[in-house]
């Protein structure tokens, strides 16, 4: 299954943020573009970026690294990143693994 990534703009409580919203399965083949998009949002001067995994059925260890690298990039920067809307799956995955509390899992 191939990746899309689409980044959008919007304001939500008051606050700038940047969504990412990924589309496919995230595994080593594909992590860089995920890497690079989130990136690309934590340079622009966003005051949040949010990934959204809602149509994301699978995601590998390099894709969890990925969004665990980002978030501890994002603290470095006094970025927020959350990751919104994991499917049930992936958010099992992310609970067994404790990385919940650095990706400020949000289910909206």
């Amino acid at each position: 299954m191939s990746l899309s990534i689409t980044v959008t703009n919007d304001v939500r409580d008051g606050v700038e943020e940047s969504v990412v919203l990924v589309d496919g399965e995230v595994d080593v083949s594909n992590a860089d573009q995920l890497r690079d998009a989130i990136d690309a949002r934590l340079e622009a001067g966003t005051t949040r970026v949010v990934v959204d995994l809602s149509d994301v059925p699978y995601i590998d260890s390099t894709g969890i690294g990925v969004l665990v690298g980002a978030a501890h990039r994002a603290g470095e920067k006094n970025v927020r990143l959350e990751v919104a809307r994991p499917q049930r799956n992936v958010a099992r995955v992310l609970g067994l693994l404790g990385v919940g509390a650095d990706l400020n899992i949000r289910e909206s």
